[in-house]
């Protein structure tokens, strides 16, 4: 079957619809590879749109395999009767669970996030007007609040993300410095209460690990001790790459659902 390239190389509804009739009607798994490689790019793109949104605690990696798994359940569950093309009915069931899991994703309540985003547009309005970044008092009588309270809910903020230190954040003078380089210069690994903090987050996280299943420990080895890619771990396995990427974000939830009740003891030793 020809498929139709033209336009921006995206596939007509008439050649999906035909592509997906032939995955119904023989069951082959490379025929809806085929489905989900052509599709894939809107995952990108869905998820690409929202990175404005996603806190940076979040990985975009997360939200790419979230939006391949619902590309793919789509396929599964789509029925041509209902009027939408394949296509629509993807958009709107990937762009439902990158907003769903971006939800799962947030630990923090939604006043601070309310706070979180205040913060940010006044931040911006005053860089705006000014053309320079506002000093904490100025920041706080954009907001209507004081120093105190402005640094108490920034604070807040910073002890919700459970991040990697390496995350690249804004430093005063506005260039990007690695979060590690923001942390007060006191020698906390000296510290015996962070000391035994450390040792009992790799604990658990040790204990979560082993709890996954085979699959999941194998492809997490592959990709984040062996630095392989998502399509050479794929040939290892004798997987397709957006089988890789389902393993991938399933491994990571069960880590953070496993790991969820110990978030105050990660983000103490983040």
């Amino acid at each position: 079957m020809k498929l139709d390239t033209r336009r921006h190389n995206r596939i007509s509804a008439e050649d999906a619809l035909a592509l997906w009739r032939q995955y119904k009607e023989s069951g082959d798994r490379a025929v809806r590879d085929r489905l989900v490689l052509t599709f894939a790019p809107m995952v990108k793109y869905i998820v690409y749109k929202k990175v404005r949104e996603i806190p940076a605690r979040c990985e975009v990696e997360d939200f790419i395999s979230c939006g391949l798994e619902a590309l793919i359940h789509s396929i599964e569950r789509y029925d041509p009767e209902k009027g939408a093309t394949l296509e629509q009915f993807s958009w709107t069931r990937i762009h439902g669970a990158v907003l769903d899991e971006l939800r799962r994703q947030d630990w923090a309540p939604r006043s601070l996030r309310r706070w979180e985003r205040d913060i940010n547009q006044a931040r911006e309005h005053f860089i705006g007007v000014h053309s320079r970044r506002p000093s904490r008092e100025e920041l706080a009588g954009a907001l209507g609040t004081t120093p105190a309270e402005l640094r108490a809910r920034e604070d807040e903020i910073v002890a919700s993300d459970v991040t990697s230190l390496n995350t690249l954040v804004l430093s005063d003078d506005e260039t990007a410095i690695e979060r590690i380089d923001t942390l007060v210069s006191e020698d906390r690994f000296a510290d015996p209460e962070h000391h035994t903090a450390r040792d009992q987050a790799k604990m658990r996280f040790r204990e979560a690990f082993e709890r996954l299943p085979r699959r999941e420990r194998e492809v997490a080895v592959l990709l984040y001790v062996k630095n392989l890619t998502l399509r050479e771990i794929g040939g290892i396995l004798g997987v397709s790459e957006s089988r890789v990427c389902q393993i991938h974000g399933q491994l990571k939830r069960m880590l953070k659902e496993e790991l969820i009740a110990d978030s105050v003891l990660f983000s103490e030793v983040a």
